[in-house]
This record gives C-alpha cells, sequence and structure tokens, in this order.
C-alpha cells in the first residue's frame, strides 16, 4: 500500500512555493516490535514548522532536505505490536506530512481518551499544543494575576483567542488584543469577548495602545515579534511582564538586521521579558487540558477550525499563517473516516 507525503526540497526564501515541496509517494512503513502502524486522519499546521524548514539552531534540528515536512497530527492506531496502544486508539504525536506514521520508542504518541464529547478538530485545537501553549504562557510563564491588564497579538488566532478568554476568565481588568484588519477585530471582541482589538495595520499603534491602556500593559502575550512588541515595550507597566511565544511576523522575513529599539523600557520599567518551549510542559498536559475541556464544555472558551481538505493542500494552509487567510486553528483534513467516536 502506498504512502503518500510531502518533503522539503529547497529551503525556503520568505514564504513557501512550489520549489519548496513535493508529494512523493513511498511504500507504507511497516510495523515492527514495540511499534504502532498510524493512519493519519489530520494534521495540525503550526507557524514553527516554517521555522524547521531554515537551516539555521533551534529547539528542534532543521528538517533535511529531501525529509518528510515534520508536524504534528492525529491518526488512528491500525496495527499495534505493543502494549502501550490498541488497534482502534485515537492518537496524536508527531505524524509529519504523510498519510501513513509509525508510533515508535523515539516517536511517542498521546492517546486522544474517548467520550468527552469533544470532536477531532476541537480536540487538536483547543486541547492540543495550541490550547496548551496559551494555557501555561498566561498562567506560568506569564504569572496572571487578577487585575491585571493584558494584551495579546495575533489575538485572532488559535492561540492568542485562548489567551484572551483564558485572561478574561481568570479576572484581568482588561484584555485587548492586537490583529490584522477590521474583520479580525471585530471577531476578536464579538466572538472571542476581548474589551477591545485594534488593527495593528492602523497608523501610530503605539499611541492607540497608550490610549486603551492608559496606565500600562501589565502583561503582553507576543506571538509575532518584530515592530508590534517594540510598540507595546513602551507602554509596559511597571513590573510588567511579556511572554514571548512566537514571532510568527518574522519567519518569512528576509532582512534579519532590524532589532528592539525600545528594549530599555525593561530596565526603566524593571520588567522581564521571557521565552519559552511548549515541550517543557510535557509531563503537566493532563493538567491544562482537564481545565480547557471543562471551560469548552460549558461554554466559556470559544473556538473555531479552519479545515483545509487534502494532503497535497498543506503547504498552502502553512502560509494562511502568514497571509491572515484562515480564521481560528488551521488543520489539514488527510482522512475523513478517522474521527473521535
Amino acid at each position: 500500500m502506498e504512502n503518500r507525503r510531502i518533503l522539503l526540497t529547497q529551503r525556503p526564501e520568505g514564504m513557501v512555493d512550489e520549489t519548496t515541496t513535493r508529494l512523493d509517494v513511498a511504500e507504507r512503513p511497516e510495523c515492527g516490535a514495540d511499534e504502532a502502524l498510524i493512519r493519519v486522519g489530520m494534521l495540525s499546521i503550526d507557524p514553527t514548522i516554517r521555522t524547521w524548514m531554515n537551516d539555521a539552531p533551534g529547539y528542534l534540528p532543521p528538517i533535511q532536505i529531501n525529509d518528510v515536512i515534520r508536524g504534528s497530527g492525529a491518526g488512528v492506531v491500525v496495527e499495534s505490536r505493543t502494549s502501550r496502544y490498541n488497534v482502534g486508539d485515537i492518537v496524536f504525536g508527531m505524524t509529519g506530512w504523510q498519510e501513513w506514521a509509525l508510533a515508535t520508542e523515539d516517536n511517542k504518541f498521546s492517546v486522544v481518551p474517548a467520550g468527552m464529547g469533544l470532536d477531532l478538530p476541537t480536540v487538536m485545537n483547543v486541547l492540543g499544543v495550541t490550547g496548551i501553549t496559551a494555557y501555561f504562557g498566561l498562567l506560568d510563564v506569564g504569572a496572571l494575576r487578577e487585575g491585571d491588564v493584558v494584551v495579546v497579538s495575533g489575538a485572532a488566532g488559535a492561540t492568542g483567542s485562548v489567551v484572551g478568554q483564558i485572561a478574561r476568565a481568570r479576572g484581568a481588568k482588561k484584555v485587548i488584543g492586537i490583529a490584522g484588519g477590521p474583520e479580525k477585530c471585530a471577531e476578536v471582541v464579538e466572538r472571542y469577548g476581548f474589551d477591545e482589538c485594534l488593527d495593528y495595520r492602523e497608523p501610530h499603534l503605539a499611541r492607540r495602545l497608550r490610549s486603551a491602556c492608559p496606565e500600562g500593559i501589565d502583561l503582553y502575550f507576543d506571538n509575532v515579534g518584530g515592530e508590534i512588541l517594540d510598540d507595546v515595550l513602551l507602554n509596559l507597566a511597571m513590573r510588567g511582564r511579556v511572554v514571548l511565544c512566537g514571532a510568527i511576523a518574522q519567519y518569512n522575513d528576509t532582512d534579519q538586521r532590524s532589532g528592539l529599539k525600545n528594549h530599555t523600557m525593561l530596565i526603566m520599567r524593571r520588567g522581564r521579558m521571557e521565552g519559552f518551549i511548549i515541550l517543557d510542559y510535557t509531563a503537566r498536559f493532563a493538567e491544562a487540558q482537564m481545565e480547557l475541556a471543562g471551560m469548552v464544555l460549558s461554554g466559556d472558551l470559544r473556538h473555531q477550525e479552519h479545515l483545509v481538505r487534502g494532503l497535497e493542500n498543506a503547504p498552502s494552509a502553512l502560509n494562511l499563517l502568514f497571509s491572515g487567510g484562515n480564521h481560528g486553528k488551521t488543520l489539514v483534513v488527510v482522512d475523513d473516516s478517522v474521527t473521535l467516536a
């Protein structure tokens, strides 16, 4: 049986295009001892995948040329030679961009519990890396306190929208989003319940942040980096905290010479800026998932998924994250038959 997969053929400069990847057909992998064979149903499309395509150091090594594009996904176990997985289990882990994957000792998967009352896209969004990143980034790294003024960039995105809703639920005084365009700004306020959302495409963002947060920004959750981060630093409150989650505005930037201009505000405001990688919290994933599932089921956490159908469309789905063409969590449906009972 065949295994369609998408390989990296050339390191991109800027956005991914037809020269960057190719659709390849190989033999389906064989299930060996202590392994399980997984039919991939859905891929999680995340900005960090773009960074792995670069030949640059990171928390994971670069994807090698002619290797399958690295990425997480969910699938169903169709053959198992290990007690860790049963045939029929829905599992989540590093599937890569392909139709079939192996769970091994080096590439372990998490079994998705049945009977939660949530469908697979919701689980991959809110209970997956996206929601867990929002949870620990805001509460552990950002140390959210009741009464904080919170600003979130990428507020219409999968992570940013969850950050703002958790902040509201945990007693933030005010939650301000930053997003691109009036449609997404309206969505952030009307759908996700932020107090206000600022369009970064309009001029004088720093001035508008000062108007929205006259006493300063206590906690900034940064998904984009670049000039927006610089504008926020100008408006940091005393003892303000900046959570560095992503830098999506810079991942396709071919000119890396520009840097922050306002970082000295961290000195004047006695502020703290800290990055994190969600893999640091693997042992505590269940803690976040329990709370997030409860918020979804109670109606306290709203979400949406942007589904792209077809493995061959995964590269264009990745570009949606940078063009702003997606709404919510972007997922690629590889096999419609893989669902949660």
